[in-house]
């Protein structure tokens, strides 16, 4: 039996740790692969890079930011798609590690491992463990854990495997949303990892198998300083509670217990961030329709 395509899809703009990013994938173990690089860096020096290998398959792209991701993940021609940001790095095991994950069980959607941040001198300055031992765990409870936490503990998209199949049943309308929430400007990783599980399965593999960038000296969406919709990834949290809660996924206790969880984000951010103030006013009027009138 033939080997599973995988493909590594790399949505690019920066080109400044591009070499090393590519350099990973073409270092995979694992032998049956597509490396589709979806390019929108604004000089030819991703191109350039690109042309030294010739396992590379090249595309020249004008859409920018989540414009460019989804064409890069529906591009993908394989059984299975690994993202790879532009200046990530896999450990050379990822992709193997992963179809292996994947192949235990076919109700397995999406898959995920521990992680290490780097700076732009790839110095490790953070590892990212969020369980003791890998294992497997209910789609739905992975986004509650998620929601009731308000922290996204599977990581960027560099971190993740998931199926193609599952990827076009999803469609590239509704990958970055949630219920009525449009999470594209801000947690459109979250969004899509809870569309990607479903009512189905997450694996997630105790082994560093990924490296996320992230460096304030760094043009990134990670940065406060470099991305003007900062603010929604603070703001998606309070709505995807309130869409998790009218989706049945988040009981209607739990919901208004997070009142004061939410309160404190919004004191502490709506007045850099309108958009939080916006979504602290739709949770209080969604939690007062909840709770019973008082006796007269």
């Amino acid at each position: 039996m033939s080997l599973p395509l995988v493909s590594i899809v790399i949505p690019s703009y920066k080109a400044s740790h591009f070499e090393q990013c590519l350099k990973s994938a073409v270092g995979q173990t694992y032998s049956r692969l597509e490396i589709l690089v979806s390019d929108n860096c604004p000089t030819e020096d991703i191109k350039d890079i690109c042309a030294r290998y010739p396992q590379v398959i090249y595309q020249r792209n004008t859409a920018i930011r989540d414009k460019n991701v989804l064409s890069s993940f529906y591009s993908g021609k394989g059984d299975y798609i690994k993202p790879l940001f532009d200046d990530d790095i896999l450990h050379p095991f990822c992709v193997e590690r992963m179809v292996a994950a994947m192949a235990m069980d076919p109700a397995t959607q999406l898959v995920f491992s521990a992680s290490q941040v780097i700076n732009v001198d790839n110095e490790r300055t953070e590892t990212r463990r969020p369980y003791e031992a890998s294992g497997s765990m209910a789609g739905r409870d992975m986004q509650r854990s998620m929601v009731l936490g308000m922290r996204n503990f599977v990581g960027e998209f560099s971190s993740i495997m998931f199926r193609r199949e599952r990827l076009w049943e999803v469609g590239p309308k509704r990958l970055f949303h949630y219920g009525s929430q449009d999470c594209t400007f801000g947690l459109a990783d979250v969004a899509a990892y809870i569309n990607l599980a479903g009512d189905d399965k997450v694996f997630y593999i105790d082994e560093e198998l990924s490296y996320f960038r992230h460096d304030r000296r760094l043009e990134s969406n990670s940065n406060p300083n470099a991305n003007p919709n900062f603010g929604y990834c603070f703001s998606d949290y309070i709505d995807l509670l309130v869409e998790s809660h009218i989706a049945g996924v988040v009981s209607a206790e739990e919901t208004v217990a997070l009142r004061g969880t939410v309160d404190d984000v919004a004191a502490r951010l709506a007045g850099v961030f309108p958009m939080v103030g916006t979504s602290h006013q739709r949770y209080l009027g969604h939690i007062a329709a909840l709770q019973p009138e008082p006796l007269s």
